[in-house]
């Protein structure tokens, strides 16, 4: 599956440059590996980080540690239509064996354009057992002129006979006030008014983060954290009982359905909202608080809950995690949980 567009700087990816030096390194002594095993969280660069590579590779005139982003190569990898690059995406929730297998027809025949042909393929923690049976076949005995990259996160299984097989190159975290400068300073698309971000906002958003810019902008553009806000303080006020409290119950359910398989993103941060309270009534500072953007709400809900009533809620949000895990009805879940939260 061709990328719609590709990054082709390694000058433009934010963080990574132990990953980066060592790459560039790679090339310029002539001692490159056949494969390549991208480790570390998600959405820290390790996807971009391999498009670029592939533009580097192959760029015609590029320097010590860039390619130079004008070139045919240069153009053809940006565009996404570059013959010789193939992505390899998991099908849904996993990389299947027919991926696998359509991939290894590919590869019986040379570079078409390239110099060096590349094949990406991402989150191979997903990858099913038959799958990676297939493709190690191809790690053992790689075609010529071909270099394979998998990215897998931190946290996902690996078969050491597939580890074995790659060098791997570690990717880490990006620092809180790097994440910062990122949201603050990223371009604005024309007519999109949700882009813009307060420094409250981006301060809450790269604590939450835990340094992936990917995890950062998901909670921003799914608009997860904008209704963490909303539940937050249309349910604060309420008390249960109330016949407008199951009216709201009702319709923040509806809403927080439709964010599908984000959903357990939404637990996450209202799990945070509840440390961040129980954080308080334990005396800790509100420097050490998450939740910055909902200050005033965490002096209400302070005076309003108990220590005991706080972790009662953070039970509900357990619960309902595990209901989502069985496929239980999400919009359902989210009604019994947020009446839980009253």
């Amino acid at each position: 599956m061709p990328p719609s567009q590709t990054q082709t700087s390694l000058h433009s990816i934010i963080g990574q440059e132990k990953a980066k030096l060592f790459l560039t390194r790679a090339v310029r002594a002539g001692k490159m590996s056949h494969a390549y095993l991208f480790r570390g969280p998600a959405g820290i660069g390790k996807r971009s980080t391999a498009l670029a590579f592939a533009a580097y590779l192959n760029c015609l005139n590029r320097t010590d540690d860039d390619a130079c982003g004008t070139c045919r190569q240069c153009r053809k990898f940006a565009s996404g239509n570059h013959p010789d690059l193939l992505l390899i995406e998991p099908d849904g929730s996993a990389i299947k064996i027919d991926q696998i297998r359509s991939l290894k027809k590919d590869l019986l025949f040379p570079p078409l354009e390239a110099q060096c042909r590349v094949v990406v393929l991402t989150s191979i923690h997903t990858m099913r057992r038959e799958a990676t049976n297939s493709l190690l076949k191809t790690l053992e005995e790689p075609p010529d002129n071909t270099v394979l990259i998998l990215t897998a996160d931190a946290a996902g299984e690996i078969l050491p006979t597939i580890r074995s097989r790659c060098q791997t190159i570690p990717f880490y975290p990006l620092p809180y006030n790097q994440v910062i400068n990122y949201l603050l300073s990223r371009p604005k698309r024309a007519g999109r008014a949700a882009d813009s971000i307060s420094v409250t906002e981006a301060e809450t958003l790269a604590a939450i983060a835990e340094g992936s810019i990917g995890r950062a902008m998901l909670f921003k553009e799914k608009d997860i954290l904008a209704l963490r806000h909303e539940i937050v303080t249309r349910l604060l006020p309420l008390q249960p009982g109330e016949p407008e409290a199951v009216d709201t119950v009702f319709s923040l359910a509806e809403q927080a359905a439709k964010l599908e398989n984000h959903l357990p993103e939404l637990f996450i941060l209202l799990k945070i909202w509840l440390r961040d309270l129980i954080l308080l009534a334990n005396g800790m500072p509100e420097t050490s608080l998450i939740s910055r953007d909902l200050a005033t709400s965490l002096a209400l809900a302070g005076q309003r809950f108990n220590l005991q009533q706080l972790k009662d809620q953070l039970h509900h949000i357990d619960r309902a995690e595990k209901q989502l895990k069985r496929n239980c009805n999400r919009g359902l879940v989210c009604e019994v949980l947020f009446f839980g939260l009253l």
